[in-house]
């Protein structure tokens, strides 16, 4: 196996949560000045258009950008990442860690100038829990976390008043817990827990139209042009509107990278680049010549890999999928082709999430596997005998349309064909097509990417858990799904982590579900007078508080 050790002090620089960025540089800044807007004006490109802007149904980075720059949950995350008061301006936790009573802030409103109640929160958590809620919310499990939240959702308990959560005021919110959750405060901040207006009960399209989209956060909706740009306006209700600089966001929606570069080479954008748009990587090293005042590149927590369905041949077969994961060379990929700092991926937890006392990948090894052809060879030999196969199916790998995800897809391919002798066909797809056929099970081999919803392993193993609204691969192990409960159950940090590890092996090495390909990094660029830009330790943006110097 490949022992693989990581410099703890450069990565922990990289992945401090929070880290403001900004870019100074003379000669830059007065080239640009001229063209710089005159008024608070924040211009950004999202890559694809957001399939929902509905926080109960949210489950993708160009959704929640902006749902987390129009909504607001009782925490919101600090410049240093940690949980500050958001709509709860204060909070109690009991002493076993069971029951927490959060006191919303009483100046707290709608955009439409409505009071924002604790009853907007318990009623939008029980609506994501309601079994009869279609689609089904990706993220419902995670509200398991409170009492009989999964009872109610799995349809073993008739009433949604059984579930902890309850408004015993206008502004006081109880929510008890199955089990003690150290991590629960910075649920908080997650989109799945943002509050609704009492308006969206009556009206299926409420978070398609500025004029019923109705939130809570620093900006509002103003305008929404399908497939060409969105733009949002400061929100004059929000509770700490003197602190919000920015009079309006743009957002242009182009899936070009290159395009995406040339129109912030012609100052029309402020910013490029992750979460939500792309560089491209043929041109990252001009891009790190002349610009490197305005370049910004860090390690963040997220893994890029490919998922298998575990339903559809070939990749019902546990060595066929050692086979494909085995076959590529992941130190090409992100020396030649992604060319970001990247890190390759034997694991799935990445760098910077915490552990016992460090950080979890430093703590567990991530030697799952080893790039072996000889051996992926041997494996597909075996697959193939234990499916009757005398050649292999034909196989499709499918991306949502980006020019890095196409170029990493026939890298890997080649790869294949090269090692394994078999021939993949590739297929782009527009986002919300790709994201509703992967949800569906229609895929044999498709792309994914993953960041962490909060700061603890947990966010990247139960998503695999048996009836996960995020497990796209029809994985079922009823020996991870114990693994996970435990993990859930348990006050002990040292065995919380003990389980988790077990449950990564099992979905890296015994099962190889997931194909790790590598640990990403944010690569940026952001103008000399953007000031205030956060980018937290999973490469999430927050430019709520950013503003024009």
């Amino acid at each position: 196996m490949k022992k693989r050790t990581y410099h703890l002090l450069l990565m922990t620089a990289l992945l401090a949560c929070g880290s403001l960025l900004g870019a100074c540089g003379a000669g830059n800044q007065e080239e640009a000045a001229g063209d710089k807007p005159r008024e608070q004006v924040f211009r950004m490109n999202i890559a694809s258009e957001p399939p929902t802007l509905d926080p109960g149904q949210a489950q993708d980075n160009n959704s929640n950008t902006i749902i987390n720059a129009i909504f607001e949950g009782l925490t919101r995350k600090g410049p240093d990442g940690e949980e500050v008061p958001g709509t709860a301006e204060s909070w109690t936790i009991s002493e076993d860690g069971l029951t927490y009573v959060f006191s919303l802030r009483q100046d707290a409103k709608w955009s439409n100038g409505d009071p924002v109640t604790a009853k907007d929160f318990e009623y939008a958590w029980k609506r994501v829990l309601d079994p009869s809620f279609a689609p089904a919310p990706p993220y419902a499990y995670q509200l398991y976390y409170i009492k009989n939240a999964e009872a109610y959702n799995l349809g073993e308990l008739d009433q949604a008043e059984d579930v902890g959560v309850k408004a015993t005021d206008d502004y006081t919110l109880e929510v008890t817990l199955e089990n003690p959750t150290p991590y629960f405060l910075s649920l908080m901040s997650f989109q799945t827990y943002f509050p609704l207006h009492a308006s969206v009960k009556d009206n299926e399209k409420w978070a398609t139209q500025p004029e019923t989209l109705i939130g809570n956060g620093p900006f509002k909706l103003a305008s929404m042009t399908k497939g060409q740009k969105i733009e949002m306006v400061k929100n004059d209700q929000y509770w700490d509107q003197d602190n919000i600089k920015l009079e309006k966001v743009q957002m242009s929606i182009v899936n070009s990278s290159a395009t995406e570069l040339s129109s912030y080479r012609n100052n029309e954008l402020d910013y490029a680049g992750h979460p939500v748009g792309n560089i491209p990587t043929d041109q990252l090293a001009a891009v790190k010549e002349q610009m490197p005042d305005e370049l910004n590149i860090k390690g963040i927590s997220s893994t890029y890999f490919y998922v298998f369905n575990t339903t559809q041949e070939p990749f019902d077969n546990v060595n066929i999928r050692k086979a494909f994961s085995m076959a590529i060379d992941r130190q090409a990929i992100v020396d030649k082709i992604t060319q970001g700092g990247q890190l390759p991926a034997y694991g799935f937890v990445p760098p910077g999430i915490k552990g016992k006392e460090e950080e979890f990948r430093t703590e567990v090894s991530e030697n799952y596997f080893e790039e072996n052809i000889e051996e992926a060879k041997q494996l597909l030999e075996q697959g193939m005998k234990e499916k009757g196969y005398t050649e292999l199916p034909a196989v499709t790998l499918i991306y949502n349309s980006d020019d890095n995800h196409k170029k990493i897809a026939l890298a890997i391919v080649d790869m294949w064909k090269k090692n394994l002798g078999v021939n993949v066909s590739v297929q782009n797809q527009e986002w919300g097509v790709f994201l509703k056929n992967r949800t569906d099970l229609n895929y044999q081999i498709a792309r994914a990417g993953w960041g962490a919803d909060y700061n603890d392993p947990m966010t990247y193993i139960d998503i695999w858990k048996t009836g996960s609204g995020n497990n796209d691969t029809g994985f079922s192990n009823a020996v991870y799904d114990q693994l996970v409960e435990d993990a859930y159950a348990t006050d002990d940090h040292t065995q919380r982590m003990d389980l988790m590890a077990q449950a990564e092996k099992i979905l890296v090495q015994e099962q190889q579900i997931v194909m790790p390909i590598y640990y990403y990094s944010s690569v940026s660029l952001i103008k000399p007078w953007m000031k205030g830009i956060g980018i937290d330790f999973k490469g999430d943006i927050d430019f709520t508080r950013a503003y024009v110097e």
